[in-house]
């Protein structure tokens, strides 16, 4: 898909101006409040209600133009759900998308790519200039459901975004062009020294920097006398030079270290690649078992199943976790000293599935777009994330359909494979929806065959 930087900037621009002249109306006319209980409140705290939530979007994966599902998905989840905030946990960008073709990498390292920055350093210049047209337009599409409905968000990278030519400090720059974006500005980031980000629409709430992608958010209690939880955000690498998948740098592994310390209190993390333990909430089983994938890379040979008494019910693999073939040693950081409880995964497109492992909750989070592989479009989901002040560090939580919200998809062109185990009761928890019916119904869509 070509789409001409002239027509980009023209529908950007029309894109800003609508949601700029309809903030003013709301705000002169008090037409409406925000949907995020905690933008109307100026922080990240809990409600009156003892309430908190946080709704993940995983894996957009698609080129300039969104896929008009991935965007009534994101709206229906945000009208369901009404999240205090949405954090966005990588590969928003399909960097390999043919429309970013003249500023691909492969890899960060690449040669030929650092060559031909060199050797056509005008020509590399515009098209460079371009590449930023165009995902400042895709990045438009994707945040203005929550733009419109004003719920702060906040971003963090996988292994596609950087191959469109950009790195993350220029996406950062991007993504701090649109309202209510939580990620800080990080040049001569000190994790020591918070910083606000008055454009997010949160002007009292406090961000801890480390580098892009990477940074800690504090969710304060009912009286903000102090935080009760926090929320980071990590970027967990790309790709490893000896081949698989990377790890965090030693800079995001160091501040991962200091958060709970930063904080005062126990955090959560949300990030691109699971972790090796993934693997721990996995039943190894003979190759011929029904519903068995083989393992990824250091796992290959192997093969699994859910192991069912280890996860939550509802929970389901489509494929083999993709994690980094390295430990680097983050589980065990988080789990001593009891000072993480929770971290979620997005990455694995087929994968739904939550577990506790040595007191970590560890939940895989399918992809939420249709731009790329993925379970049947019905199925493709967002997960919500609900805090409780009574068991703060003790979250509930559900994946939310595209099929029960929105109902039937449009889209014919999404990637579809079906899901290599069927879940076996409908829902990882109960209904944080609280909508009456919606079990009943999930109970008899799953009664009937799946899509093959």
């Amino acid at each position: 898909m070509v789409v001409h930087m002239n027509e980009t900037q023209r529908t950007l621009a029309t894109m800003t101006t609508s949601a700029a002249a309809q903030h003013t109306k709301t705000a002169q006319h008090g037409e409406a409040r925000p949907l995020s209980v905690s933008a109307r409140l100026g922080r990240l705290q809990f409600h009156n209600s003892g309430k908190f939530r946080v709704l993940q979007l995983a894996d957009i994966q698609s080129g300039p133009k969104i896929d008009k599902d991935t965007i009534t998905l994101i709206s229906a989840c945000l009208d369901a759900a009404k999240p205090d905030l949405v954090v966005f946990s990588g590969n928003q960008i399909a960097g390999y998308d043919t429309a970013y073709s003249a500023t691909f990498r492969k890899r960060r390292w690449s040669v030929a790519w650092n060559r031909m920055k060199r050797q056509n350093a005008d020509r590399f210049a515009a098209d460079l200039e371009h590449t930023r047209e165009l995902v400042r337009f895709e990045i438009a599409q994707f945040v203005q459901p929550l733009i419109d409905r004003g719920i702060p968000w906040a971003a963090t990278y996988g292994n596609h975004d950087f191959q469109c030519g950009l790195d993350n400090a220029e996406m950062d720059a991007i993504y701090r062009e649109f309202p209510g974006c939580l990620n800080p500005e990080s040049t001569a980031a000190s994790p020591e020294h918070p910083r606000t980000q008055p454009a997010s629409g949160l002007a009292d709430q406090q961000i801890y920097p480390c580098e892009p992608g990477t940074f800690a958010l504090p969710v304060a209690d009912v009286e903000r006398r102090h935080a009760v939880l926090g929320l980071v955000l990590l970027d967990s690498g790309d790709y490893a030079h000896l081949g698989g998948y990377g790890e965090p740098s030693e800079q995001g592994l160091a501040f991962l270290r200091s958060v709970p310390e930063l904080l005062g209190t126990r955090a959560m993390v949300f990030q691109h690649f699971p972790l090796p333990q993934y693997y721990d909430l996995l039943e190894q089983v003979p190759a011929t078992k029904d519903h068995a994938v083989e393992g990824y890379r250091a796992f290959s040979g192997r093969h699994y199943v859910i192991d069912e008494g280890r996860t939550l019910p509802g929970s389901y693999l489509g494929e083999g976790v993709s994690c980094p073939d390295h430990d680097c040693g983050q589980f065990e950081l988080m789990r001593s000293d009891g000072r993480y409880f929770a971290l979620s995964a997005g990455h694995d497109h087929r994968n739904g599935f939550v577990g506790t492992l040595d007191g970590i909750l560890l939940a895989a989070s399918p992809t939420c777009g249709f731009g790329s592989y993925g379970p049947a479009p019905a199925q493709r989901a967002a997960r919500l994330f609900e805090f409780d002040i009574r068991h703060p560090h003790a979250p509930r939580t559900q994946l939310l359909e595209f099929e029960e919200l929105a109902g039937k998809p449009s889209s014919r062109k999404a990637y579809t494979y079906a899901l290599n185990s069927t879940a076996a009761s409908p829902g990882e928890t109960m209904d944080l929806l609280r909508k009456p019916g919606l079990i009943s119904r999930i109970v008899k869509r799953l009664r009937r065959p799946r899509e093959e």
